[in-house]
């Protein structure tokens, strides 16, 4: 069975990794600075941009993935799925341009990711209570 509405939101998510991952190691070859980062609020932020996308963005497309897998509507999918995808953009801009700080983007794109993981997970509940209940 194929996954079409996720595997969407997959290759975008992957694509934003690879363009953190590119600002990640332009400040490396930069500072010439393999592990770690140093006092550049710009590489530091650069660092968890990438770092929190990887953090978050794994346990959301696997739990849509069950979810299209499942019979979940790919109505419900494809919003959920939205959020995700722009809650981890907003929040990579956000936590760039914020330079690590306050950033209006950064708390829109968190919460969006929280919510589409909130979501994710009740769609997942309410799909094996329906099958199982």
């Amino acid at each position: 069975m194929i996954v079409p509405v996720t595997g969407v939101f997959a290759a975008v998510i992957g694509i934003l990794l690879l363009v953190l991952s590119a600002q990640v190691v332009r400040f490396r070859l930069k500072y010439k600075k393999g592990l770690g980062v140093t006092d550049d609020r710009d590489f530091e932020a650069a660092v968890r941009a990438h770092a929190n996308l990887v953090e978050y963005a794994p346990i959301g497309l696997i739990m849509l993935v069950i979810a299209e897998l499942n019979g979940v509507a790919s109505g419900l999918i494809y919003w959920t799925g939205m959020a995700l995808v722009v809650g981890r953009i907003l929040h990579a801009f956000g936590m760039i341009n914020g330079r690590g700080g306050t950033h209006w983007a950064r708390m829109i794109g968190i919460l969006l990711t929280w919510l589409s993981i909130l979501v994710a997970a009740l769609l997942l509940l309410w799909n094996v209570w329906q099958v199982y209940g």
